[in-house]
């Protein structure tokens, strides 16, 4: 009996969903009756890829995904079920472009350097009427919802299962509050290392919408559903610890207490790698064009998008692409709700070649230059005008990650003169980044 099936008969479950998710971060899967999942587990169960967004044509042949057996997951809403993320063979091979096997490499490949990557996110979603075409709950109406304790609680039916669900399967649920959205709402849990969380993530969407739909809503993830209220993001913490087996096993090696905000060398060059292909990397962290009407855009209702629109990183500052909130982590807030689990994480797992060094001189200037708060009405980017822009077009952001180091090994990037120190009494930093590729 395969470890799959034994677990599947462990938790008495009756069936099982074999799922993978696409390159469009759709979920597909199969149904499976306990009896047939040792045979599942050896050869994988069946998809025709085209039917799929899997980069096929309609004469490929069957791809077979093959669950991995660690990710099996009951459905807490549906005990007797379970389900297992999958990994994708096309002619008895691994599929290049399966979304979880790319990630799974990139984090074996750290792994070779002595380095695990841990991550977390923060999945914001609006909670819909059936149609998604407006907010279900009519009373919430406030200018600023954020934390709107009413609010939330009117969605305690839905929010405190979602809870209960997260602490029976073991993720260290640890708080939920309303969003700075009418209607949108955030459940956070414990980081984890990376494929884990990836795992989690893309349940958690399923998890999210199924429970929403029990009650006569519409869960969306969607970045930006209304023009006038902040989109969602998916704001992501990452940091490097001590692979097992490594002379650091089990050590954050962001953390310094000799270092610029608590952050060691090897944190910096993190930094400067996201910073540096930053406009690649959207691609990946904003993958639609609903994408780009939440990056840079107008203020919102409740005064603030809380979301980017220049290359720039700031301490505890929450108007900057990256935030440094504490001196264990970086959080990359460029990301939003329509992001693949797997790919976003997909990104390189330390200083990015060509740039780090050259970078890092900057990120450790010492003078510290005040600049003038980004105003909260008008440009979103206020004195950034300066910075490196994320592109507003996905023409722009395919072309940077076209001629980007992140898929060939030369990089090109132009930086000013100036350094770009960060001022402590006020967590401000110049513009970071001028970008050509």
């Amino acid at each position: 009996m395969s470890d799959l099936a034994q677990r599947v008969q462990e938790l008495n479950l009756r069936f099982l969903l074999i799922s993978f998710t696409d390159l469009f971060g759709i979920q597909r899967a199969k149904l499976v009756p306990a009896s047939a999942v040792a045979g599942m587990a050896r050869d994988g169960a069946g998809f025709a890829g085209f039917a799929a967004w899997l980069d096929l044509s309609p004469a490929d042949g069957d791809v077979m995904a093959i669950p991995a057996a660690a990710s099996l997951t009951p459905l807490p809403w549906q005990p007797e079920v379970g389900w297992v993320a999958a990994e994708l063979q096309l002619n008895g091979q691994p599929m290049a472009q399966c979304p979880r096997r790319l990630l799974r490499r990139q984090l074996e490949r750290a792994a070779e350097r002595g380095l695990e990557l841990r991550s977390g996110v923060e999945a914001e979603f609006f909670l819909l009427d059936p149609t998604g075409e407006q907010i279900a709950d009519g009373a919430d109406t406030q200018e600023k919802p954020c934390y709107d304790q009413l609010a939330l609680m009117r969605r305690y039916p839905l929010i405190a299962p979602l809870l209960e669900a997260m602490e029976q399967l073991g993720w260290g649920p640890y708080q939920a509050d309303h969003e700075d959205a009418n209607g949108q709402f955030e459940v956070n849990w414990t980081y984890a290392e990376a494929l884990t969380t990836a795992d989690r993530h893309a349940f958690f969407k399923v998890m999210v919408k199924s429970l929403a739909e029990q009650q006569g809503l519409r869960a969306s993830f969607m970045p930006k559903p209304f023009a006038a209220l902040t989109g969602n993001g998916c704001h992501t913490h990452l940091s490097l610890w001590g692979a097992a087996g490594s002379a650091n096993a089990g050590q954050n090696l962001f953390h310094d207490p000799a270092g610029e905000l608590g952050l060691s060398v090897l944190a910096y060059q993190f930094l400067a790698g996201l910073l540096a292909h930053a406009p690649a990397l959207s691609c990946l962290t904003n993958p639609t064009v609903n994408s780009y009407r939440r990056l840079a855009a107008p203020p919102t209702s409740s005064g603030a998008t809380w979301s980017p629109g220049g290359i720039s990183y700031s301490g505890n500052n929450r108007t900057h692409m990256v935030r440094i909130p504490d001196n264990q982590r970086l959080e990359l807030r460029l990301p939003d709700g329509a992001a693949h689990p797997y790919l976003l994480l997909c990104q390189r797992h330390g200083p990015a070649p060509g740039a780090g060094g050259r970078l890092l001189r900057r990120l450790r200037a010492a003078a510290a230059t005040p600049v003038e708060r980004a105003p909260l009405r008008g440009d979103p980017l206020g004195t950034a005008h300066r910075a490196g822009r994320l592109g507003t077009r996905a023409q722009s952001r395919l072309a940077a990650n076209s001629a980007s180091s992140l898929r060939s090994p030369r990089s090109r990037v132009t930086c000013p003169a100036r350094g770009w120190p960060l001022n402590r009494s006020t967590n401000q930093v110049r513009p970071l980044l001028s970008a050509s590729t």
